[in-house]
């Protein structure tokens, strides 16, 4: 992917502050506040939210486009740990790599750490490019680890609860889905629909909209046109 740069040599250097948040609905001012804290003085602030840390390139991530476009020679990324840039070790070597091209220096919040665009020596920059290479491992390696941690959840719960995982149990059959895509092709309304098969509207329109996926839910809980259900 080809990433854009605007640069600004007499402009003052800016200190980005860089989330990415698990959920659409957290808010960056917990994490603003904890890096003000920390004494740092914030110019921006750019989000990413709900983004895979694993399968997403950090240069793919809207906001990671958004903070390399941003990005000028002298600046500061600050990130809370190193593992907001990514879980792939390689990934994350690269981003950093592009940082350190671009004179771009990055700090974390938790332990103060200084990843110096430019080392004063080459023993600094060893040390540097060590540190760096130890948490990218690291973060790839607690992904692998929560990863590993939630297939083993997910295993014990469905041997504990055969159901788990199926999702809500059907209330319709196969044979309530053929007849709703049959007369919605007739051009039978919603509630006559729902009225003809004593089903509810709301469940009628959302088999219509996608029958499917109600099938594949007949299927996971190995229900036949021939087994009554309960009304919706």
């Amino acid at each position: 992917m080809s990433l854009s740069y605007r640069y600004s040599p007499q402009a003052k250097a800016q200190t980005i502050l860089y989330l990415r948040l698990s959920a659409v609905e957290q808010s960056t001012s917990a994490q603003r506040h904890q890096a003000e804290s920390a004494g740092y003085l914030i110019d921006k602030v750019i989000a990413d939210h709900s983004v895979p840390g694993v399968s997403t390139a950090f240069s793919e991530r809207e906001g990671g486009k958004r903070l390399f476009e941003s990005l000028r020679d002298g600046d500061v990324v600050l990130v809370r740990w190193l593992d907001r840039l990514g879980h792939n070790y390689d990934d994350i070597q690269r981003t950093m790599s592009l940082f350190f091209e671009r004179g771009v220096t990055v700090k974390t919040i938790i332990n103060g750490l200084t990843f110096d665009a430019q080392p004063k020596d080459a023993e600094q920059k060893t040390i540097r490019d060590a540190m760096m290479s130890f948490m990218s491992a690291m973060a790839q390696a607690q992904a692998i680890s929560n990863r590993e941690a939630q297939a083993a959840g997910i295993a014990n719960a469905k041997a504990r609860n055969p159901t788990a995982y199926k999702g809500r149990k059907p209330s319709y059959t196969r044979e309530n889905i053929d007849h709703i895509k049959q007369m919605s092709d007739d051009g039978v309304g919603v509630n006559e629909i729902a009225r003809r098969l004593g089903l509810s509207k709301f469940l009628v329109s959302r088999i219509n909209k996608n029958p499917s996926a109600a099938y594949d839910a007949l299927e996971r809980w190995g229900i036949g046109a021939e087994v009554p259900q309960k009304k919706a």
